[in-house]
């Protein structure tokens, strides 16, 4: 038995049919440390864990538990061999309480009748291990996407987990939230577990590692000691190149005489007074902090959201869509900031995905026309290099950067003037931003105009020629090119509730 390891991955493969998803990745996981495991989307990381929790079954490789040898997991088996894995979406049942998600599946019984009584007590005591405030009694549902999170930990640490995977934990946390995770990572670390943290954050990862694993399109590339190495060996190593530019330059193919989109008094869905215009060949930033009701004015645009009063006006003509249909007809898309629930259906094909806005266009007596669909999904998979083994590849089965593309490739299909972006880049890699950038620019500089909504001040600033700031629901201010600042950009957001105070 190795007891310097206690958890080995000896040179995994799994091949689908027509992809190899991990070609030969070997790593290896001390007691009591935190490994970073990055790499771009793509890259393999899910997989591989996927591989440790029994979701996936290598193709060939030996996975070794304290010295335990394995061919392949189950998830029974990881979960008896103390592996457990909190994924991105949660596996909580949200109309049950904390208590009763911690024991799901495994109840405590009296008899035949579920203890409720002792699965609460046990479940503060967990809480109470991890300095969790928690109401063994609260339902999930009721609970804050941070404590949602701190549950899905609990319930591993019940489970008596020696080995913890963490799948982009920070993605739908707050920075408060983030910090608490952090405190509870760091706690259970010097309690001897292990932590396999997978972030597209390389801050998250020089703040909480001591080494740093990198994947490569299912290659595994090298382990970094972290306090020996910086942003841009790390950047290098992931996309196996230098990134000398955060964001491509662009073209000025802003058309200063056409307004296409204006929005005068602009009242609803919880947003107040909304003045706004947007010119042809434009990045338009929308700053503000989270619930400032950016995403709230984008649904109005498109149709998702009531229009209580004021005015939409699109190429000097006023419009009022009712239904996202309505607004696609007209030339407006959205890319939406949640991807898999609105963006895309996962369940279907890359061609279905960019064809579907202009199915009507392609049927006769609902009858599709096969080889125009065939022909415009095949255009657009070139065209914004959607690295997809077939187009009749489910979109679920795509990294999350290429899922962006297909989305973005549909609205292209549609020949949409007006993009909506909605956090464009979240949970997407740093070479897929560059390229997610680029496109964006090809866009504007194609004619097209482009409403663009991001936390990441870096993003708005490097992207956009204007920025706007919302705080609770109201327009705070406008900064031009040449007044880009952080600090600038963040007063605004605060300023309404400066104002209030």
């Amino acid at each position: 038995m190795n007891e310097e390891y206690v958890l080995q991955l000896q040179h995994i493969r799994k091949e689908y049919p027509g992809v190899i998803a991990l070609k030969d990745v070997s790593i290896e996981v001390k007691p009591g440390e935190i490994l970073g495991l990055i790499g771009e989307n793509g890259a393999g990381k899910s997989t591989l864990i996927k591989c440790c929790s029994g979701a996936v079954i290598p193709t060939s490789g030996k996975i070794l538990v304290n010295g335990k040898e394995f061919t392949s997991m189950t998830p029974q088996l990881a979960a008896e061999n103390g592996i457990a894995i909190i994924y991105q979406e949660f596996n909580n049942v949200k109309g049950l309480s904390a208590a009763e998600n911690l024991f799901l599946g495994n109840p405590i019984r009296n008899g035949i009748i579920v203890d409720q009584k002792a699965m609460e007590k046990k479940a503060k005591e967990v809480f109470a291990q991890l300095n969790i405030n928690i109401n063994p009694k609260t339902l999930v549902g009721d609970l804050t996407v941070g404590y949602q999170q701190m549950v899905e930990i609990a319930k591993a640490i019940k489970q008596d987990a020696k080995v913890l995977i963490m799948d982009e934990p920070s993605a739908p946390l707050t920075s408060a939230e983030v910090e608490s995770m952090f405190k509870i990572c760091r706690l259970l670390q010097s309690k001897g577990v292990s932590i396999i943290y997978i972030s597209h954050r390389l801050e998250e990862i020089f703040e909480l590692t001591s080494r740093i694993v990198i994947l490569r399109d299912g290659d595994y590339i090298t382990t970094l000691e972290t306090d020996k190495s910086n942003v841009n060996e790390l950047i290098r190593h992931m996309v196996g190149r230098d990134l000398t530019e955060s964001f491509p330059p662009r073209k000025d193919c802003i058309e200063k005489d056409h307004v296409i989109l204006e929005l005068r008094n602009l009242t609803g869905n919880g947003d107040q007074n909304i003045d706004l215009k947007l010119r042809k060949g434009e990045i338009l930033g929308l700053g503000g902090l989270v619930g400032a009701g950016r995403t709230e004015l984008a649904q109005m645009i498109f149709g998702c959201a009531a229009v209580e009063s004021g005015k939409i006006l699109f190429h000097g003509k006023e419009i009022l869509p009712k239904t996202p249909r309505e607004a696609i007809d007209l030339g407006i898309a959205l890319v939406p900031e949640d991807r898999k629930r609105h963006g895309a259906l996962l369940e279907m094909c890359v061609k279905n995905n960019i064809n579907m806005p202009i199915y009507p266009r392609i049927s006769k007596f609902s009858v599709i026309d096969s080889k125009t669909e065939k022909k415009t999904a095949e255009k657009y998979k070139d065209d914004l290099r959607i690295k997809t083994p077939t187009l009749d590849q489910q979109v679920k089965n795509l990294s999350g950067g290429n899922q962006q593309k297909v989305i973005l490739g549909k609205w292209l299909a549609a020949n949409s003037e007006l993009i909506i972006f909605d956090e464009p880049t979240r949970g997407i890699d740093v070479g897929a931003k560059f390229e997610i950038y680029k496109l964006m620019n090809d866009l504007v500089e194609s004619g097209k105009t482009i409403l663009l909504i991001s936390s990441e001040l870096e993003e708005l600033m490097g992207m956009s020629d204007r920025i706007v700031v919302l705080s609770q629901g109201k327009i705070t201010g406008e900064l031009q090119k040449e007044e880009f600042a952080q600090d600038a950009i963040m007063k605004l957001a605060f300023s309404v509730k400066e104002e209030v105070e």
